[in-house]
């Protein structure tokens, strides 16, 4: 994960590659405009997350559950030493950006966003 985090009009967001205007990169955040995909990647096996089932049992090792969610779309994970919930679309394909970021956060130095 490169790039720096901007915090404007209360509103905290990655900026990648703040200092590169190569390329017409533009709003999109790629070359041309191009927006890359992001994979969220398990550091310590460097595998890519590819299915909930390999998200649920890394997360597991964790020390996260499943929770019952009240909204069929959802998919959650709790930690029961913790008040942290982590809410993802039911469908993996669905599975965006800010929430790889999510899992990042709340479960650090053990997954990290990258370029696919």
């Amino acid at each position: 994960m490169s790039g720096v985090w901007v915090f404007k009009n209360g509103v905290v967001r990655l900026v990648e590659n703040p200092g590169n205007n190569q390329g017409g990169g533009g709003r999109a955040g790629g070359p041309g405009g191009i927006r890359r995909r992001k994979v969220l990647v398990h550091v310590p096996t460097n595998e890519v997350i590819c299915s909930y089932d390999m998200l649920e049992r890394k997360l597991g090792e964790l020390g996260w559950e499943r929770y019952g969610a009240g909204d069929p779309s959802l998919l959650q994970f709790h930690k029961r030493t913790s008040v942290h919930l982590i809410s993802l679309p039911r469908d993996f394909s669905r599975l965006g950006t800010v929430h790889m970021y999510d899992i990042v956060v709340k479960s650090r130095n053990v997954f990290e966003v990258r370029d696919a």
